[in-house]
């Protein structure tokens, strides 16, 4: 009996040490493609059409995505509210990449700009559309204490869930006709679990994030790519940080790691170091020690910006 235990425990760890060791192999070499070899010659208008669509693109990472879009060969639609920094950008890639630009303002907090924006892409053979455009909290606040906040939920849906929505069903059946096309969601490594004191804004793209990877699923027969993105922080207006580190990247250095993994993975969080950071948060900390130390950095955040009010 004790020796037909052994061996059934032995084959048990050998069978386990197999399957982790295989699980490991695959990983590694998903790891080399995905990171090292990439899919960067994906990314062409001679392969994909003349057009690429950016929202949200005259800061961050939205105008980092509209010139290294244009740098690859696409002429671009510009989208977003200001006309003058719109004009700013357009003549800038214009000069720079020697590409076509066209640009479209609209306020995404408003439901009523979609007639406008379909008219202005009438006829363009778009091969890629950048759902970019995005708002977050002024700081971290309770749910309850958020100033003026039946208008805020509704800004904060308009951009960052109907904008998704809307732009996809405007771009999308050109795509399928020509039965290829990529679609780029930007969503938030926020997005990847509850985030505390940023409830709607990690709500709002949690749903960016399954959004994506159900069209995905839907469209991948016709020939279509849709990707969630997913990054953590990176130096923009909307993360309040200025200086670039090796896991806080410029938009431009973001943009164009992420450009390497469209076609690779359905959700991505776009570089590296994110991608490990978004291995860590999700697979090796527990939910409730992960949700106490975001609730609690989120707390401080809140504390440091309620204190410099009090002083300003």
């Amino acid at each position: 009996m004790m020796e037909q235990l052994t061996d059934a425990l032995y084959w048990i760890g050998a069978v386990t040490v197999a399957w982790l060791s295989l699980s490991t192999l695959c990983c590694l070499l998903n790891g080399i493609r995905v990171w090292i070899v990439g899919n960067g010659n994906l990314m062409r208008a001679s392969q994909l059409g003349k057009w690429a669509v950016v929202t949200g693109a005259t800061d961050g990472i939205g105008k980092a995505y509209a010139e290294e879009l244009a740098r690859r060969g696409f002429a671009i639609v510009l989208i977003s509210r200001t006309q003058e920094k719109l004009d700013e950008v357009a003549k800038a890639i214009e000069n720079k990449y020697k590409v076509e630009t066209k640009t479209i303002s609209a306020d995404f907090g408003s439901v009523d700009i979609y007639p406008k924006i379909e008219s202005g892409l009438a006829g363009l053979e778009i091969g890629v559309l950048v759902n970019n455009v995005g708002v977050s909290y002024s700081y971290p606040e309770f749910f309850l204490n958020i100033p003026n906040i039946d208008s805020f939920i509704n800004n904060m849906i308009n951009i960052n869930i109907t904008s998704v929505c809307q732009m996809t069903r405007l771009v999308l059946p050109r795509m399928v006709d020509r039965s290829k096309g990529v679609i780029l969601n930007v969503a938030s490594a926020s997005g990847m679990y509850p985030f505390p004191l940023l409830t709607l804004y990690s709500s709002s793209k949690a749903f960016v994030d399954f959004f994506s990877r159900g069209l995905a699923a839907e469209y991948k027969s016709k020939g279509i790519i849709i990707q969630s993105v997913l990054p953590f922080y990176v130096t923009t207006k909307l993360s309040k940080i200025r200086r670039p580190t090796l896991d806080i990247p410029s938009p431009e250095r973001y943009v164009k790691a992420q450009l390497c993994t469209v076609g690779l993975q359905t959700q991505s969080n776009g570089y590296f170091p994110h991608a490990i950071l978004g291995w860590v948060t999700t697979a090796l900390l527990p939910a409730k020690l992960l949700n106490k130390y975001v609730l609690s950095m989120g707390l401080s955040q809140r504390a440091r910006y309620l204190k410099k009010q009090k002083q300003g």
